[in-house]
């Protein structure tokens, strides 16, 4: 553990301790589930808890990463996790299937799934520009869900495209076997974009949200029971992890939140988490530090339509009613 750490766990327990002592009480223990591993596409909530931003608000949180084997919602369901994060295509089939769980704040304003594709090959101006290309999607996810819902909306027949699907080896699309890949733009996009310009290859990014497709990505959940029996708690975690993603997001803050990061993802070269922090911050902040957190409630009523007509659920499952956060329309 080198000195810029020790310093963090320090202030931020001196920090909790201050609190209970001025208020008199001992912190709250819970578990935040992760959708994914640590990297920047969650560095603030690992900066709310290494900086001491939920200890000041009288939480001692374990975050925990996600993983395929690890679901927030299941978590959440069994009583494992208080809260957790999840995708709104993951949220919606689980409310479908009466899973008693809430939405209470969104984290990303804008969906990082974008698609990666050579500048100096193809020219994708609309999703017009896909006809006849071979575009990777990941059967069963999001990416596919999006994908289609563009189709739809722009007249492209299904046999417009040639579909191929990916794993999570990029090997087919640096071989030039697959035209347009499907990445996070904060995350694999940057390190496709490195690999790339090292060889001497320019790259450009696809994003449907820029052509009308708003498709909700991760946001924060919590069970009904939790939010009625404890809704002081509810809000105490909200808005700590909305000061954390706000400071985290700060670019004064830049060295902190790298410090922050290189501690739970040793294994990402700093130069790509620097390049990473700096696509997520205008997905999580796109205006001003009011928009962190904000659940977008026409995003949200979207993605439930996309879902409908791709008969991904069977009925409305009338969204609006879980969403207990800060609300917006656009």
């Amino acid at each position: 553990m080198n000195r810029n750490i020790k310093i963090v766990g320090i202030l931020g327990l001196a920090g909790y301790i201050l609190l209970a002592s001025v208020h008199g009480y001992c912190a709250d223990t819970v578990t935040y589930r992760l959708k994914w591993l640590f990297n920047a596409s969650v560095a603030g909530d690992l900066y709310a808890d290494a900086r001491g931003v939920f200890a000041r608000h009288g939480l001692q949180v374990s975050v925990k990463e996600g993983s395929p084997e690890h679901d927030a919602i299941k978590e959440l369901e069994l009583g494992y996790a208080q809260f957790g994060a999840a995708s709104a295509d993951q949220i919606i089939r689980a409310v479908s299937m009466e899973s008693p769980i809430v939405v209470i704040a969104q984290l990303f304003q804008k969906n990082p799934l974008q698609w990666v594709y050579r500048s100096a090959k193809l020219t994708i101006q609309s999703p017009v520009d896909f006809k006849g290309k071979t575009i990777g999607v990941t059967y069963g996810g999001n990416d596919e869900t999006i994908l289609r819902a563009l189709m739809a909306k722009f007249g492209l027949a299904r046999d417009s495209v040639n579909l191929y699907s990916v794993r999570y080896d990029y090997t087919p699309f640096y071989e030039g076997k697959v035209d347009l890949w499907p990445v996070y733009i904060n995350a694999q996009g940057v390190i496709i974009r490195q690999k790339l310009a090292t060889a001497g290859e320019k790259t450009a990014f696809f994003s449907p949200e820029a052509f009308g497709i708003r498709f909700v990505a991760n946001s924060v959940i919590t069970s009904r029971k939790l939010l009625k029996e404890n809704p002081d708690m509810v809000n105490r975690f909200r808005q700590a992890l909305i000061e954390g993603w706000q400071e985290a997001m700060a670019p004064e803050n830049t060295e902190k939140t790298i410090t922050v990061l290189r501690q739970f993802d040793k294994d990402t070269p700093e130069a790509t988490a620097r390049e990473q922090l700096t696509e997520t911050r205008p997905l999580v902040q796109p205006g001003s530090p009011k928009d962190v957190g904000q659940i977008n409630v026409t995003a949200w009523k979207q993605t439930e339509d996309i879902m409908l007509n791709q008969k991904l659920i069977s009925g409305p499952v009338h969204v609006t009613r879980i969403l207990k956060g800060n609300l917006k329309t656009d």
